[in-house]
């Protein structure tokens, strides 16, 4: 079939976009659709139309229907000077973002750091979560399957284990009850996959042997307890993914020449915004724009971006010592990886490269660099909102309408 011949067949309803992909290439096949996606709205996708990925393997496990790529510029923020369990380096970031003024900002954060002798990281915790629903027909079978639960868990973790390779059950806690519904929290270490779909295929496996077993009936195998993408006060206290925690204690000297404020003011304005403006605000994210630096990195290294909206999640603390200031961050749940989906994309692998964290062995270290970039970041914006200089820097950068 001829490519004019599909487009003529898409438009008469005779085909359907991603049967293109048994008839064609996939290249060829996302010509065809970019085509007819232009042939029907009139307008001209010459910049969607250009990229480098291997659309072929894109294809196969990244995106579905594909008509191209969309681009977004990356910039390079650093050295930023990491201490941490897992890495004790110096590191140039990979940010992709169209927002004026962040890299500028998070690359100041650097800088600071690094002059101060870097940021202290550590992650304290690592799982990932699936949280199914069970009926039952009463509390009192409700009741009866958390006891069973608890009761058979290394049965439950033998069966679960028996689907990876890389994947352990850690613990099914906590285990919620809602009336005549339970909503079991399954509990999983990854390696170095985010491992969501890793979690799911284990916990289908337990549910079967669950229902053989008990008079439970799964409704779902997610219940929303997981709690993937989106936000909630149970993966800010129990955490998800990677959690982090990072901290640094910068002199005096360095918060006067290169955040141009004092600790004094930076401990004060955190006290009121992101402290208190958070909580009589309802904000899950006791912080000032963790999600800026997390999407920045996320976009960058192929991550998921629906995690985002976790990394949001978190608490920065400040205080004035003696005109020292000391500060720090803290990320329950980050959910990342270094193999697997996006992160095999090229311009991920690309970026993954540049901070020497592509493949097997390696997500430890990325979370590290993580939490001490979002300190950069935070730690900037916050000496700017103390400084008075957040507007300034937006209409140097050119922000302004």
């Amino acid at each position: 079939m001829e490519k004019r011949d599909a487009i003529k067949k898409l438009e008469n309803g005779e085909i359907k976009m991603y049967q293109l992909d048994e008839l064609f290439s996939s290249s060829d096949a996302t010509d065809i659709r970019r085509e007819y996606m232009e042939k029907i709205s009139k307008i001209n996708l010459e910049n969607i139309s250009k990229y480098a990925l291997n659309m072929d393997k894109a294809s196969q496990k990244n995106i579905e229907n594909p008509i191209g790529t969309v681009q977004i510029p990356v910039g390079i923020a650093g050295p930023l000077k990491i201490n941490g369990k897992h890495t004790e380096e110096e590191f140039y970031i990979p940010i992709a973002t169209s927002e004026g003024a962040l890299v500028a900002s998070i690359n100041r954060g650097c800088s600071v750091i690094t002059a101060a002798g870097g940021v202290n990281t550590l992650i304290i915790d690592d799982k990932m979560t699936r949280a199914p629903v069970i009926r039952t027909k009463s509390i009192q079978e409700s009741y009866k399957i958390k006891i069973w639960i608890e009761n058979n868990f290394l049965k439950l973790k033998e069966i679960a284990e028996t689907t990876t390779k890389h994947g352990k059950l850690i613990k099914i806690d906590p285990i919620l009850i809602a009336g005549n519904y339970v909503y079991p929290r399954f509990n999983y270490s990854t390696g170095d996959s985010m491992g969501m779909n890793m979690v799911t295929i284990a916990t289908e496996k337990v549910l079967e042997f669950l229902e053989e077993e008990t008079s439970g009936e799964i409704i779902s195998l997610s219940g929303n307890a997981c709690v993937d993408k989106k936000p909630s006060n149970i993966n800010l206290i129990e955490g998800r993914g990677k959690s982090l925690i990072a901290d640094i204690l910068i002199p005096e000297e360095i918060v006067h020449s290169k955040l141009k404020t004092t600790a004094k003011s930076i401990e004060e304005v955190n006290t009121i915004k992101n402290l208190i403006g958070s909580a009589i605000s309802g904000s899950m994210g006791f912080n000032a724009h963790y999600a800026n630096i997390v999407a920045g990195l996320f976009l960058a290294t192929g991550q998921d971006i629906a995690h985002v909206v976790e990394g949001s999640l978190g608490i920065t603390t400040a205080e004035n010592r003696n005109g020292n200031l000391y500060f720090s961050v803290t990320l329950p749940d980050l959910p990342i990886a270094t193999v697997g989906g996006g992160t095999s994309l090229e311009t991920a692998t690309e970026s993954l490269k540049i901070l020497g964290c592509y493949g097997s062995g390696k997500v430890e270290k990325l979370a590290e660099i993580i939490v001490g970039t979002v300190l950069g970041g935070e730690l900037s914006l916050m000496a700017a909102l103390s400084a008075g200089h957040l507007a300034k820097a937006h209409k140097i950068h050119g922000r302004a309408n």
